[in-house]
């Protein structure tokens, strides 16, 4: 899966690889290529131990790759580190918080490592923690710590915002805000790369994703094309006495009186049952039908270790 270098790209991966030191013949990353644009919401998905936080790692400038080509805004991430920290965003899950330092104490610390930082004030009013700010951070909840983790990683204005879990211990209410407020950052400019466990936090966000498994991108594409390669589905209760009609292409099942029918093609196959059920004066009970969810592409891809390049 090679992608042409872009050189208006924000983040650009080329045959990326990194290997450990004492773990000889392993290869965490293998010849990774992406490419991220200006602008937009990357979701980097996969499951434990698929090179997500490998790959992160390079391209935050915390590690070398061992081989291969990044480029983040522009400049390599590690040799170039001085130039490109200042214009990134870094969240992650745990940051070690100074537990007997406030909300506020902690904000008005981290912005005074950065040279054009938000007013803290500011920052608490953007993650909804202007209440907490004399709360210390060892009273703070799980989802409190959060969004104090997001304030400190858009702090400083970046151009590139990397989120490692941003809504992870946050009940829908709040996960709706903070996804509210990356959308407010992507309308004004900021580029995001985002990794996830939260299919639906992906699909509600992502311009585009990648799917990493063992090492590799196995799927890369919008939300939709990737659930693209999923069939749809039909759902409905078979009137006593019937027979499921004739359907071309489309893979029926039948349990008891359910019907399930797996289709490439959602509203043709909808309007051929919907036909037979008029012209047989037929009433459909529980009748459902939707496209595949990412979640199910997500889990084929992975466990058949197939690519779905769009």
């Amino acid at each position: 899966m090679l992608v042409r270098m872009d050189e208006s790209a924000v983040i650009q991966v080329e045959r990326l690889t990194r290997r450990y030191a004492g773990r000889p013949g392993y290869e965490a990353v293998r010849g990774v290529d992406f490419s991220v644009r200006r602008g937009e919401l990357f979701a980097l998905l996969g499951t434990n131990g698929a090179g997500k936080t490998s790959t992160l790692e390079v391209l935050e400038g915390l590690a070398r790759p061992t081989s291969g080509t990044v480029r983040v805004l522009g400049r390599d991430p590690f040799r170039d580190r001085r130039t490109v920290r200042p214009r990134i965003g870094i969240m992650v899950q745990d940051r070690g918080f100074a537990a007997d330092l406030t909300v506020a104490e902690t904000t008005r610390m981290w912005t005074g490592t950065l040279t054009t930082p938000r007013p803290v004030g500011e920052i608490l009013e953007l993650v909804e923690l202007t209440s907490r700010a004399g709360v210390r951070v060892r009273q703070l909840s799980g989802g409190e710590r959060q969004r104090l983790s997001l304030g400190l990683a858009i702090a400083g204005h970046p151009d590139l915002l990397f989120l490692d879990e941003p809504t992870a211990g946050l009940d829908p209410e709040n996960r709706q805000r903070s996804w509210q407020l990356i959308s407010r950052l992507l309308s004004s400019g900021t580029t995001v790369l985002l990794t996830t466990h939260y299919l639906a936090e992906a699909a509600e966000l992502a311009d585009r994703l990648a799917i990493m498994h063992r090492g590799r991108i196995v799927g890369l594409g919008t939300p939709a094309e990737i659930a693209a390669i999923r069939p749809a589905r039909i759902s409905f209760r078979l009137p006593t006495g019937a027979q499921v009609p004739e359907l071309p292409g489309v893979l029926v099942a039948v349990n008891g009186g359910g019907v399930r029918l797996d289709t490439e093609d959602l509203q043709a196959t909808l309007t051929l049952v919907l036909d037979w059920a008029r012209r047989n004066d037929l009433r459909l009970e529980d009748l459902t039908a939707r496209p595949a969810s990412l979640e199910e592409a997500f889990l084929s891809i992975a466990e058949s270790d197939q690519g779905a390049v769009a």
